[in-house]
C-alpha cells in the first residue's frame, strides 16, 4: 500500500504541470462565438474568454487552416451585482467577398470556425424568430432553422432571458446558439427581457455589438444595414422614440437615404408589436406606433416584424388601424421557444389574416427587386410544410403608392 501511495504521489507530481497547462488553455479558448454584419463587406466576430489577457484578434482565410487575413479589435467586461463576465472580444474583419465561406480562428488559439458571407445580389434569404429563451422548444426551433440554409438571421428581441439576477444565462445562451451564430450573421435588437435594474442593457450592449456606428446611430439599441438590395432597420422598443428623441431623428434620416431603385426592399424589426390581437401584451407597442408609424408609411416600408407575443400572427397591409395597400405588412414572430402566449380568442379585427399560438420560425426569401416569399414553419412540422405562406410584392414596384408629383427619394 505504501508503494502504491508513493506511486500515485509521483504520478500526480508528474501530471500536475500538464493539468495546469490544460486549465490555462481552456481559459484562453474562445467561447460563445457569434458573427454579425458590420458595414459594407465587413463582419464582426465576437467571442468570450475566461482569460482576460487573451488578445482580441481574429485570423481568417478562404481555406481551412490557411489564414491570410488578420484583424485586431477591442475587448470589454462587466460586473453586475455578484456576477463577473469573461472578457468579451469584438473584432471587425474585412473587406470580405460576398457569398463566400471563410475559415477563422479567435484569439490565436482554440478551434477553427467558418461562416458564409451573404450574397450581394438577389436572391437572399432571412431566417426570423423572436423570444428564443433556453428551453427544449428553443432547441427544436434552432434545429429546424439549421436543417435548411439561410443567409442572415434576424432576432427581434428577448434572447437569453437573463434579466438582472440570472446573468449566467447569458453564457449558457451564447453557448447554445454558437453552432448557428458562428456560421451565419445574427442581427438582433433588444427586448424587455434584456432590460436590467439601474443600468439598462449593460449585458446586451457588451455582448451583442451591432453596426450602430456604421449606420450613424448613437445607440446600439437601434441601427440599420443593407444586404443584397434589402435595407433592414432594427428599432428599439425600450428607448425613447417620440418625435424629439434621437431614435426618431435617426430613423427619419436613415429612411430618407434609401434609394428604392438600388435598394427596392425595406424591412423593419422591433420587439413590441404595433398590431396585435392576442390578449398578451395587447397595447405594449401602441405609444411607439403613434409616434413612428407615419415615418414607416411615408417611406413605404414593405414588412414589419415583431416578437414579444409568444405566437404567430400576420396582418394585411395596414396604416393607422385601417387596411391600406401602401402600408407595411405586420407579422408577429415571437414563438421562438420561451413559452406560448394564450390561445387567440375570436377574431375582433378584419386586419388579421392568420394567427396561431405555436412555436416556430419564419423565412423571408427575397427573389428579386419585386417579389418575395414568406413562410412560417411550426416546430412540429417539416420545413417543406409551412403553416402559413404567401407571396408579396415590394412597394417600390407599386406605382400607385408613389405620388407622380414626387420621386421616391423625396418621400
Amino acid at each position: 500500500m505504501k508503494l502504491l501511495g508513493l506511486f500515485l504521489c509521483v504520478t500526480l507530481l508528474f501530471l500536475c504541470p500538464f493539468i495546469s497547462q490544460a486549465d490555462d488553455d481552456s481559459k484562453s479558448d474562445p467561447q460563445q462565438v457569434h458573427v454579425s454584419l458590420a458595414g459594407k463587406d465587413h463582419m464582426r466576430v465576437t467571442f468570450i474568454t475566461e482569460d482576460k489577457e487573451v488578445e482580441s484578434v481574429v485570423e481568417y482565410g478562404k481555406q481551412p487552416g490557411k489564414y491570410v487575413g488578420k484583424a485586431f479589435g477591442e475587448s470589454t467586461n462587466y460586473g453586475y451585482l455578484y456576477y463577473e463576465s469573461g472578457e468579451i472580444h469584438h473584432v471587425k474583419i474585412g473587406p470580405l467577398q460576398s457569398n463566400t465561406i471563410y475559415y477563422y480562428r479567435c484569439g490565436g488559439n482554440g478551434p477553427e470556425f467558418s461562416f458564409k458571407t451573404p450574397p450581394s445580389t438577389f436572391p437572399v434569404e432571412f431566417a426570423i424568430v423572436g423570444d428564443l429563451g433556453q428551453t427544449e422548444w428553443t432547441d427544436a426551433t434552432l434545429s429546424q432553422i439549421k436543417s435548411q440554409d439561410y443567409d442572415v438571421f434576424l432576432l427581434p428581441g428577448d434572447l437569453a432571458y437573463a434579466g438582472s439576477l440570472s446573468q449566467s444565462l447569458w453564457d449558457s445562451f451564447g453557448s447554445l446558439v454558437e453552432p448557428l451564430a458562428s456560421q451565419r450573421p445574427w442581427m438582433v435588437t433588444e427586448g424587455n427581457h434584456e432590460k436590467e435594474f439601474y443600468i439598462n442593457f449593460r449585458s446586451y450592449n457588451a455582448r451583442w455589438k451591432m453596426p450602430h456606428t456604421e449606420s450613424l446611430s448613437d445607440s446600439n439599441l437601434y441601427y440599420s444595414f443593407d444586404v443584397a438590395g434589402v435595407h433592414t432597420v432594427m428599432l428599439g422598443s425600450y428607448t425613447d422614440f417620440d418625435s424629439y428623441s434621437d431614435q426618431y431623428q435617426w430613423l427619419e434620416a436613415d429612411l430618407a437615404k434609401v434609394d428604392r431603385e438600388t435598394t427596392p426592399w425595406v424591412v423593419v424589426l422591433m420587439h413590441a408589436p404595433w398590431y396585435n390581437t392576442n390578449e398578451a401584451h395587447k397595447s405594449d407597442g401602441e405609444k411607439m406606433r403613434k409616434a413612428m408609424e407615419s415615418l414607416l408609411y411615408s417611406a413605404r416600408v414593405d414588412v414589419v416584424f415583431a416578437g414579444h407575443v409568444h405566437g404567430y400572427e400576420r396582418f394585411k397591409r395596414v396604416y393607422n388601424n385601417k387596411a391600406d395597400p401602401c402600408g407595411p405588412i405586420y407579422i408577429t414572430i415571437g414563438g421562438g421557444g420561451r413559452s406560448l402566449a394564450p390561445p387567440f380568442k375570436k377574431h375582433h379585427s378584419k386586419l388579421s389574416v392568420y394567427r396561431e399560438s405555436s412555436y416556430g420560425h419564419g423565412r423571408l426569401k427575397v427573389i428579386d427587386g419585386k417579389r418575395a416569399h414568406w413562410s412560417w414553419h411550426r416546430n412540429t412540422d417539416s420545413n417543406s410544410s409551412p403553416g402559413d405562406e404567401f407571396w408579396l410584392e415590394s412597394l417600390s414596384a407599386s406605382s400607385s403608392c408613389w405620388p407622380s408629383s414626387r420621386s421616391k427619394d423625396e418621400l
